[in-house]
């Protein structure tokens, strides 16, 4: 593994194991912003610590993760307002699982993790996220297609293999032209049909469907992904950080977590590409540079440029095709996250984005604090997405 990409990742895990509470047969990781314990968490942490060399936590936790899984073989989504099943959690999890097979075996709870995802399948290729949630998101059918397919591979499951192969195919056939893989591709209980382009959602779906074809080995599937990676690369401005004025999903604007899932993603389409390794190289330039400590909730930015982001806020505000109230609605939202993003501090405020949501009959999942803040749900997915790069990396 790069040496930059070891030390970073060393550092970030040790400010992660700080927060651990481990009484020795189990042990789980409190978020110290909003006090909640996430099953995902918990996945991404154990998979970087694996692909580190290993770690004495890695087994306390996965016991304190199988405890948690309900007898459905599910695994919770949590939230600050969202507590249930989900399809999308439970593959994360089994993932984990798979990571740690062979020196923390789990043999029960990672089949029940396989069934639980084979059955969340409504169409083919498309994985249902959770009850409340029940749009076909691309990136929920990548997370389950990685998952299936690398249980597939250990276990020789030809129903696994097959369920992954139907949601490649899935996410391929709705891919745009222009490489863009929508955040979703029907209305399920949304206002709206989200078919939105996201720098965020671009770089999730991308890592979790070339992980899929890691197993696959589909040259159809590879040069989706080279698509992918095209659009993704050309939403990143030379100095590294992306243009967010390309980005429609409001929820998903400036999220940190972005510039990891797309160094993960250049190093994949560099097997195919050599030019993407200097974007994978700007990607962590970025992240040595911001994340000093847990990862911030979103990508910081200066007072000076506040005016110039308005710009940027409209024109994501106008992509797609939406009532001029959800397009205000989108730029009040925009402006919203281009003055939170530049407000740091420890704890968060949440009271304003509260008032709105009841002033605005909002139905939101999680809260949107005024203030950027040191967040650990962002972290745990860098720690994923670079201790797989690092794998990846070796064989490019």
């Amino acid at each position: 593994m790069d040496g930059r990409l070891r030390s970073l990742l060393s550092r970030v895990i040790g400010e992660v194991r700080e927060l651990a509470v481990d009484d020795g047969e189990t042990a789980y990781i409190r978020d110290p912003v909003f006090g909640i314990i996430r099953n995902r968490v918990h996945a991404e942490v154990c998979k970087a610590m694996l692909r580190l060399g290993g770690d004495p936590l890695v087994g306390p936790i996965l016991n304190y993760v199988v405890a948690c899984q309900n007898p459905d073989g599910s695994l919770n989504e949590i939230h600050v307002n969202y507590n249930e099943p989900s399809a999308l959690i439970t593959a994360f999890i089994g993932d984990a699982l798979l990571e740690a097979a062979d020196r923390y075996p789990h043999e029960e709870a990672l089949r029940k993790a396989r069934d639980f995802v084979l059955a969340s399948e409504r169409r083919p290729g498309y994985f249902l996220k959770s009850s409340g949630y029940t749009a076909d998101h691309l990136n929920v059918d990548a997370s389950c297609g990685a998952f299936l397919a690398r249980y597939a591979e250990r276990y020789g499951d030809e129903n696994a293999r097959a369920a992954a192969r139907r949601a490649a195919e899935n996410i391929v056939r709705h891919q745009r032209h222009d490489g863009v893989y929508p955040y979703a591709v029907d209305r399920g209980t949304y206002p709206y049909v989200f078919d939105l382009p996201c720098v965020h959602y671009q770089g999730v779906t991308t890592y979790y469907l070339a992980k899929t074809n890691d197993v696959l080995k589909d040259d159809r599937i590879d040069r989706s992904l080279a698509r992918g990676a095209r659009w993704l690369a050309a939403a990143q401005r030379p100095d590294g950080r992306f243009d967010w004025s390309k980005s429609g999903l409001s929820f998903a604007y400036y999220l940190s977590g972005a510039y990891a899932f797309a160094q993960a993603s250049f190093v994949y389409a560099s097997r195919m590409d050599d030019r993407y390794r200097e974007h994978a190289g700007l990607c962590l330039d970025w992240l040595e540079k911001d994340v000093q400590g847990l990862a911030p909730r979103w990508e910081p930015g200066p007072w000076i440029d506040l005016l110039p982001s308005v710009a940027t806020a409209a024109k994501t505000a106008t992509l797609g095709e939406y009532p001029l109230r959800h397009r205000a609605f989108r730029f009040g939202y925009g402006m919203y996250r281009e003055i939170a993003r530049r407000r740091y501090g420890e704890t968060v405020e949440t009271r304003s984005f509260e008032a709105l949501c009841r002033l605005l009959g909002i139905r939101s999942s999680t809260v949107e604090p005024s203030n950027n803040f040191p967040d650990l749900f962002m972290t745990s997915e860098m720690l994923d997405c670079l201790s797989q790069s690092g794998v990846w990396g070796e064989y490019v």
